[in-house]
């Protein structure tokens, strides 16, 4: 019986050595439109799909291999007398290969003002039809989506005199992959365009993988890092490393949290991280001097943590940066000198990304056991609207709500029960994760009279993610002479806590905005 491949391919590379090879091999090559002038202009007999069909490609292109004769010679169950029958009565003959690549969708979209009907034309009918018949029939056909999968079905040809059901099976489980994440992307695309619902009935999210990982959290636990299809510019997945060993997943995921507390700020900012926990945070009028403020709120949890600063990193603040182990350094941009300094350590990563600015991030999603807990981002700060409530005779003064402000910038990263202590643009302390609010800001004040000293708290800020149920936390803030409190409000013991403040003279604003993180 003679073997016949097909082939239709928008990607090229490869594919006139691999019809070489098989023609070597005994196959015919079947090909379609610029695809089969490639080939004979490299001197391969291709045979056009309308000289197989008999019937001449139309409608612009859109229909070529959507025929009997095509379909007939890739579904036949060569183990079926009856079907093979039928194909002999029709004089339709099997096709044993099947190479073909998709319209390129994911490019097209990407285009700057792509239009719908760009869109729309760079759909692929034909193509998903027969890498599926293909897939199907796995037992008889070999399909091709990568050109990475060239050389195993040369390797078993060369071996066997065929495409081992190894290999077939292996290559439809990809085919099927790779048309489920096609068709998925144009729905994904689609509903946007549509303006349907935040959260539709079918859910459909598309992810490519940007790299493997050694390990997950744990050496034992398997890992890769994705990237969604479309990702913004600004998001960590299109980070450049410029230097250092490869990213882990922890690296990635701590890095990740940096950055979202980091586009909080406008001016200079730096970000320290630990554990996907902040441990420092600091703004000033130079990166420099913001690094001093982050570095000092906790100079012990920043060893071996990550950093992240939203202006160019200097000569100077690379300087300080070499003083210590840190894992990662993600800027927009490093300084020649800077790199000069940073890169004589051979372990440190640095990764150039946009760290200024809100990324695209729609959607918040935490996988559950059997499921996906999906949520809108956490994209706001305060109520702009309402704004910001004094509750207490006290009000704050203009230093007081700077630092106010910069506390809850702070505490909307910490995870729940989480409270931020902040003054003149430096954290001073920071808890999260408390199963009670009452230890979260015990923890937070022990924090900061640990490394700055009693007198740190003296006039200082807290933030605190949700409201105080009980006045407990504003007598311990008072104890550490904490003069300004921001909260959301919204407690059945609000007006015990406003009581508190008022007795001890503390300033305290509501916002009406919540910012659990769990």
């Amino acid at each position: 019986m003679k073997k016949r491949a097909l082939m239709s391919l928008s990607d090229k590379t490869g594919a006139v050595d691999f019809a070489k090879s098989l023609c070597d091999h005994g196959f015919e090559i079947i090909s379609t439109g610029s695809t089969c002038k490639m080939l004979r202009d490299a001197g391969i007999a291709a045979i056009e799909v309308a000289d197989v069909t008999g019937f001449p490609e139309c409608l612009d292109g859109r229909v070529k291999t959507l025929h009997p004769t095509i379909h007939g010679g890739i579904l036949a169950r060569r183990d079926m007398p009856a079907h093979m029958e039928f194909l002999a009565a029709q004089g339709i003959e099997t096709i044993d290969i099947i190479c073909v690549n998709l319209y390129p969708f994911k490019e097209t979209i990407l285009k700057p003002n792509v239009t719908l009907g760009e869109t729309i034309e760079n759909i692929d009918i034909g193509g998903p039809a027969m890498l599926r018949s293909a897939a199907k029939n796995y037992d008889s056909v070999a399909v091709i989506v990568d050109v990475a999968d060239y050389a195993k079905v040369l390797e078993d040809l060369e071996a066997h005199g065929d495409v081992s059901q190894k290999t077939r099976f292996a290559l439809a489980a990809k085919a099927f992959a790779h048309t489920a994440a096609y068709d998925a992307l144009i729905a994904q695309h689609l509903v946007k365009l549509a303006d349907a619902p935040a959260f539709p009935d079918k859910l459909t999210l598309t992810y490519e993988k940007a790299q493997g990982l050694r390990y997950g959290e744990n050496p034992h636990q398997a890992a890769a890092f994705y990237r969604e299809i479309g990702a913004d510019k600004g998001d960590l997945v299109n980070a450049e490393q410029l230097h250092g060993k490869e990213l882990s997943f922890n690296n990635i995921n701590d890095t990740h949290g940096a950055l979202e507390l980091l586009r909080e700020f406008d001016e200079p900012a730096v970000v320290a991280v630990k554990h996907s926990v902040p441990c420092g945070v600091g703004c000033g009028e130079s990166l420099l001097e913001a690094w001093h403020k982050a570095y000092a709120a906790d100079p012990v949890s920043i060893f071996g943590g990550i950093i992240a600063a939203n202006r160019e990193v200097d000569a100077g603040t690379a300087a300080q940066i070499d003083g210590i182990f840190v894992e990662v350094v993600i800027a927009p941009s490093f300084s020649p000198e800077a790199l000069e300094i940073l890169t004589k350590k051979k372990n440190i990563r640095l990764l150039v990304g946009a760290t200024c600015g809100r990324p695209s991030q729609a959607k918040d999603i935490k996988k559950v056991s059997g499921g996906l807990l999906i949520q809108s981002a956490d994209d706001i700060l305060l109520n702009e609207e309402k704004g910001l409530e004094c509750v207490t005779n006290r009000k704050p003064t203009e230093a007081e709500m700077a630092d106010l402000l910069f506390a809850w910038k702070l505490v909307k990263h910490v995870k729940s029960n989480g409270i931020a202590i902040g003054k003149d643009g430096g954290s001073i302390g920071l808890a999260g994760g408390q199963v009670s609010r009452i230890w979260a800001c015990k923890q937070a004040i022990d924090h900061a009279h640990e490394f700055l000293g009693t007198e740190a708290t003296h006039g200082a800020a807290l933030a605190s993610d949700a409201f105080f149920p009980f006045p407990d936390c504003v007598e311990e803030a008072y104890r550490a002479g904490i003069t300004a409190i921001i909260q959301p409000g919204g407690s059945n013991g609000d007006a015990a806590s406003i009581e508190t403040c008022n007795k001890y003279g503390i300033a305290m604003v509501f916002t009406g905005v919540r910012h659990f993180r769990h």
